[in-house]
């Protein structure tokens, strides 16, 4: 018995060890995501072409070849040779720069540099021959993305041949501790001809003076256009320190339209014109930079350092192919008389406050907690709940969601009793041949699927409880389900929304014609999803993939009103209200609102259900440039994805939550054993249990909450207190809790177990000893004494010297004396660290390694 008890005693923290071993790959694919994340970008890349599996796409990295600038304003160039001979087009850029130790980069094109060198002092030149800017950065500025079906031409016959890299190290007190800089840029090239090529048109004050001291100083610039017509779609602003505002406008007949105005002091990035400019022959482009010469005690010129001013407004447009002109510059004013009409608002500063100008220092880490504790003041303040965020979303990997045979899952929901409910195309796929130019489906000879298409899974094993849908669809996308447990699902190949009972085999309702796409208010045209009012029966559809608009209808479909427009081709700069396919729809019952997940613009947008009018915008930079669908969970959170990153682009494909209030991600995930290649829908329960539908994986991952922190005692015995519910996820949630717990109450058992025979043992020896001792008198005490010390012996390890734990597992290589040095047998069982098992509120299993990176 003896013997027993000390190999369990022994055992007990090996098996804890063991576990918590087989725990550590998860825990190092989790440091080395978090790592990779934050790992600096700029000397991790190379200058060769990146394929991508489409093949006529392809990334180029331009970067600086590890320099260490020796003084101040350094400019320093290095060039790039396009990797193909024939014609290709940029449509996007990434820089990769820190405004800490770059001041401003240049990218220009041309047909060769001006050096063969691996960089070069700019003094040289940029290019021998002409010298097109392409791109332009400063100030921390985020990345710039073309229109679709515009670009930059580059090769072929008259295109650039090399890229040359500009990079103004302004101070170089970054570099005291003599480090390599890689800064650069990432391009995303197509071979995909582009009907409409992009140029640049620079404006540039080359004379201005600015008096020390004067409080207002305006530098203008003016140039009449004598082309073909452009359009106008981004600009840029640039000065150094003294700089308050730069404005720029088309006139036209007298008449001023404003092209862009922004302060230089912020991240001088390409910012989206507001309302679309075009530039006809004759029109005159005028521009005017504001100064403060005080704090100066001498004049300020233009000039090419850091103390020294510039006034630049660029201007991206594209013209068409035909008649495209790359690059054009105005340099003077033309026309000083223009400017006695300007509007007022090219006068005004815009205001930039101490948070903004941390933020266009990178300084985020600085301003982090300041701007969390704002946002949930604010919350506070508008009466809103304050969120329990102390938690983190990982994959079920017992879920076997992976293995059901499924179509492509366009669509997920939760019925009433927390069942999951899928929605797919059985053996209907959507491709290039489905639908024609005009958006009429092509394949109505292959009839509706013959499998059903709504299945109703037990949410903790996947069992299949019931399904329908069979024979009633061809393109199967959005599905919500209502507080009545109807479904209400969209067919983007029928151009119709449907409403159907848990157990009816036809509609109850229609809306929309078969096949018929439209933008009236009878017909549809490829509409995504549909969500349902709670409270009033309102019908919301979002429609969709060639409309760009949200449609109300009362609870038995008449037309109530719609909203919403297209954001053109220009993808992720939409405004309030303008939509590139409206792909999901979450309604927020708490709020009154309707949630949309813009996905092309990569945004949420949410709206006031009653009015349609827009409330607010959620968007983040890791969203990147497509979020596919959104959910909300009452309590305040929302769960969204988003899609697959372009080439060049790092931004990876992944899962969120969010705050709803302030809008804060609060976590973010990714499957453990495969990747994701499609998520195309998102459900959440309330105890965070979510589920992600993938349209070309066809299958369904499940992830569910884990606690940062360990539940203290008090919380432990109110959960336990609480009574067994019959709802099957709050089961779950129940199950998950007490998994959660087993290690900590194994921990008591054993300890319990241990206590009680070692009490009955010795009180056995203490009753034999004094029934040996009222008996044999002294030579049974010896004898006793002596046996004794034999069974105490083989418990202590070595006669009375005790076996200490904390010596046995200190003496082996990589192993932690912590919460084993007064655990012997010469003290208390129930003695024991507080950070003993810190981790014993997960489940001691052995979860699977993580997945090897995905070369997609």
């Amino acid at each position: 018995m003896a013997g027993l008890l000390i190999n369990v005693l022994i055992l007990f923290p090996v098996f804890q060890t063991i576990c918590l071993g087989f725990r550590s790959p998860l825990s190092i694919f989790k440091r080395y995501k978090d790592t990779a994340r934050s790992l600096p970008s700029g000397c991790l890349a190379s200058n060769r072409p990146v394929i991508s599996p489409r093949l006529s796409d392809f990334a180029l990295d331009i970067r600086m070849p590890g320099v260490t600038p020796k003084q101040s304003d350094t400019y320093l160039c290095m060039s790039v040779p396009l990797p193909v001979d024939d014609e290709a087009y940029v449509v996007d850029f990434k820089p990769y720069a820190s405004m800490d130790t770059v001041h401003h980069m240049l990218l220009f094109g041309c047909s060769e540099p001006s050096s063969t060198e691996n960089y070069w002092d700019c003094d040289e030149g940029t290019c021998k021959d002409k010298s097109n800017i392409l791109y332009a950065w400063a100030r921390n500025a985020a990345s710039t993305r073309l229109p679709k079906d515009v670009g930059f031409r580059v090769g072929g016959e008259t295109g650039a041949k090399f890229f040359v890299l500009q990079v103004h190290y302004g101070d170089i007190g970054a570099f005291r501790d003599k480090h390599k800089d890689c800064s650069g840029v990432t391009l995303h090239l197509t071979h995909q001809k582009q009907p409409l090529i992009a140029g640049m048109y620079l404006m540039m004050s080359v004379n201005t003076v600015i008096p020390p001291g004067e409080k207002v100083v305006n530098a203008d610039i003016a140039c009449r256009y004598k082309r073909f017509p452009m359009h106008l779609f981004a600009y840029r602003v640039h000065t150094h320190r003294l700089g308050k505002v730069v404005s720029g406008y088309r006139v036209r007949n007298g008449q001023w339209t404003l092209i862009g105005r922004q302060s230089p002091q912020l991240p001088q990035a390409f910012y989206p014109v507001g309302h679309p400019v075009d530039v006809s022959y004759d029109d005159i482009l005028a521009a005017r930079c504001v100064f403060s010469g005080e704090g100066r005690t001498t004049e300020t010129h233009i000039g090419g350092t850091a103390n020294d001013e510039m006034c630049n407004f660029y201007v991206m447009y594209y013209m068409e192919a035909k008649h495209a002109v790359s690059y054009m510059t105005c340099t003077q004013n033309a026309n000083p008389e223009v400017f006695r009409t300007i509007p007022q608002e090219a006068n005004i500063p815009v205001p930039v406050t101490s948070d903004m100008l941390k933020m266009a220092h990178g300084h985020h880490e600085e301003t982090k907690d300041t701007g969390k504790s704002s946002l949930l003041q604010q919350a506070k303040n508008e009466g809103e709940e304050i969120l329990d965020q102390d938690f983190h979303i990982e994959e079920a990997v017992e879920w076997p969601g992976l293995d059901l045979k499924l179509g492509q899952v366009s669509g997920l929901a939760l019925d009433p009793e927390n069942n999951l409910v899928v929605f797919h195309r059985g053996d209907h796929v959507w491709d290039e041949n489905s639908f024609d130019s005009n958006f009429v489906y092509q394949q109505r000879g292959l009839g509706p699927i013959e499998q059903n298409t709504i299945l109703v899974l037990n949410p903790s094993n996947a069992k299949l409880l019931r399904s329908l849908g069979k024979s009633l669809f061809y393109l199967p996308h959005g599905l919500s389900i209502d507080k009545n447990g109807n479904y209400w699902v969209t067919d983007v190949a029928l151009h119709q929304v449907f409403k159907l009972g848990p157990d009816d085999k036809e509609p109850l309702l229609i809306l929309g014609v078969a096949l018929q796409p439209g933008s009236d208010k009878n017909h549809f045209c490829q509409p995504t999803d549909v969500a349902v009012d709670p409270i009033t029966g309102s019908i919301y559809v979002s429609d969709g993939y060639c409309n760009s608009r949200i449609l109300q209808f009362s609870s038995n479909g008449l037309y109530l009103m719609q909203w919403g427009e297209g954001t053109g081709t220009t993808s992720g700069r939409g405004r309030p209200g303008q939509f590139l396919i409206p792909h999901s729809l979450t309604l927020i019952p708490d709020f009154r609102q309707l949630c949309v997940a813009d996905r092309e613009n990569g945004r949420i947008q949410c709206f006031r259900l009653e009015t349609g009018e827009f409330i607010k915008e959620i968007k983040h930079k890791s969203f990147g440039r497509e979020l596919f669908a959104v959910s909300y969970v009452p309590g305040g959170f929302l769960f969204a994805v988003n899609g697959m990153p372009y080439p060049g682009e790092v931004e990876p494909v992944q899962g969120f939550v969010m705050n709803f209030s302030t809008g804060e991600i609060i976590d973010s995930f990714i499957p453990l054993r495969k990747n994701f290649q499609m998520p195309h829908d998102v459900v959440a329960s309330e105890d965070k249990t979510v589920f992600i539908g993938d349209v070309h994986a066809r299958a369904v991952w499940k992830f569910g909450s884990t606690e940062k922190s360990e539940p203290t005692v008090e919380a432990r015995s109110q959960l336990e207190s609480k009574p067994e519910s019959t709802d099957p996820l709050k089961k779950q949630e129940k199950q998950h809790l007490v998994h959660q717990n087993s290690t900590g109450v194994s921990f008591l058992l054993v300890t319990a177990l241990l206590i009680i025979p070692v009490i009955v043992l010795m009180a056995i020896l203490m009753y034999i000893q004094w029934r040996k001792t009222t008996v044999s008198g002294a030579d049974g005490e010896h004898k006793l004494d002596s046996s004794s010390r034999r069974i105490l012996g083989r418990l202590r390890g070595k006669a009375s010297s005790g076996l200490n734990l904390g010596n046995f597992f200190a003496s082996h290589k990589g192993y932690s004396r912590k919460g084993f040095d007064r655990l012997s047998t010469e003290g208390s069982d129930q003695e024991k660290d507080e950070d003993d098992g810190s981790d014993s509120e997960e489940e001691c299993s052995a979860p699977p390694l993580p997945p090897a990176p995905s070369s997609s």
